[in-house]
């Protein structure tokens, strides 16, 4: 019986308290009640942690966007998510197009031009999709799950902290409202037992027991301004008590926004490795079909375009991505010159090419060596000669100098 009684006073005082707030906050909408502002510094702290809120949320699903494309496929990861079970393995985009073009390939006869062409290209994408996949992983764990763990954990903490602020201002201010209305009362009852009637002895006995219930009104309203400025005291210690509370969490942002740019330094080394490895399996293709069909290109082809150098596989330099905007355009005319002229000639090389065999020359973007034309030798090629070195070199890679 205790614990009911004890249940329904408690019930009471949280509706009466609830009640107070909702009058309160009404009144200060209407700007019937005056509003307890908080200090510059909080509400900065506030705003920047709303700001901080709202860009996470929108970087957050931008990067799920770009890292996953399918929307399906992203909520299926959401539900498997949320159910605490691991996502199903499916083949991605590059690595599907690489099966393809292996069974294309295959099925033309890997003899073939073509169907050999076709092997090597889908062995490049299977490896782009591997990569792809890595990129994935990585950015997941190192920098969608902290920005995930900031807007579901201390962001709520946050919100939970200031919404208990906001309570306990309201508080605050309707006890300031109710001490304002009981000392205006008590001054009107003052007002009143100081008149004092006059005339015969009848005026004069009613007069005397209006003062008695004036004293009365009195002491209740002394009471009541004693009670609101004891109320006044303990809700304006509750909510500086809670500011300060806030505050503290409120100054944990900047240390959340260092943790998030050792995040974002994380993806930017993860998208970096992922797209250094893509140009080096491209380039690595373009060489490999380069070197088994360059008659190919330059017969179907109007023009012949050469690669940037390669870049390394975790770093990408400024003068890897300056070369790669300056890709060198070779004509074919020029190319029946090399192979055409009498005599040596200078020729620059247009990009870096790896010796197949003994009998080549490895060759080293932007250099200059001294090419000429050998009786019987195929007509892809020219002889090559780099102070004591000489070995044969595709003509596809050279450009003639005047």
């Amino acid at each position: 019986m205790n614990i009911m009684d004890f249940n329904v006073k408690k019930l009471a005082a949280d509706a009466g308290t609830f009640l107070s707030r909702a009058v309160q906050f009404t009144e200060e909408k209407l700007g019937q009640a005056e509003k307890t502002e908080l200090d510059a510094h909080l509400e900065n702290l506030l705003s920047k942690a709303e700001c901080t809120k709202i860009w996470t949320e929108k970087i957050m699903k931008q990067t799920e966007v770009l890292l996953q494309p399918n929307p399906n496929a992203r909520i299926e990861e959401f539900v498997y998510e949320k159910l605490d079970r691991k996502a199903p393995s499916r083949i991605n985009n590059p690595e599907l197009l690489g099966q393809y073009m292996i069974d294309a390939g295959t099925e033309f006869g890997p003899g073939t031009a073509y169907g050999n062409a076709l092997i090597k290209c889908g062995e490049t994408q299977k490896r782009i999709g591997t990569a792809d996949r890595e990129l994935i992983q990585t950015s997941a764990l190192n920098f969608l799950t902290p920005l995930r763990n900031f807007i579901e954990g201390d962001y709520k903490t946050i919100a939970k902290e200031r919404k208990l602020l906001q309570n306990k201002r309201l508080d605050l201010d309707a006890a300031k409202t109710r001490l304002k209305k009981a000392k205006a009362a008590e001054t009107r009852a003052s007002q009143l037992n100081s008149a004092r009637l006059e005339g015969d002895n009848i005026m004069v006995n009613f007069s005397y027991m209006l003062n008695f219930l004036h004293v009365k009104w009195l002491k209740i309203w002394a009471e009541e301004v004693t009670k609101s400025e004891q109320e006044l005291r303990i809700t304006q210690s509750e909510f500086d008590r809670q500011a300060e509370i806030t505050r503290l969490l409120l100054e944990g942002i900047s240390s959340t926004h260092a943790h998030h740019l050792r995040c974002l330094n994380d993806f930017v080394e993860a998208q970096m490795t992922y797209y250094a490895q893509c140009y080096q399996y491209m380039l690595d293709l373009q060489k490999q079909l380069g070197r088994c069909f360059p008659s190919n290109y330059s017969n179907n082809n109007q023009t012949s375009v050469a690669p940037a150098p390669s870049a390394s596989s975790n770093v990408i330099g400024s003068s890897a991505l300056t070369s790669t905007s300056g890709l060198v355009i070779t004509s074919p005319s020029n190319l029946i010159d090399l192979k055409e002229c009498s005599g040596s000639r200078k020729a620059r090389v247009l990009y870096d090419y790896d010796a197949a065999n003994s009998s080549e020359l490895s060759l080293l973007a932007d250099e200059v060596i001294t090419v000429f034309s050998v009786v019987g030798m195929d007509s892809d090629w020219l002889m090559g000669e780099r102070g004591n070195q000489k070995g044969r070199v595709p003509i596809t890679y050279l450009e003639l100098l005047n």
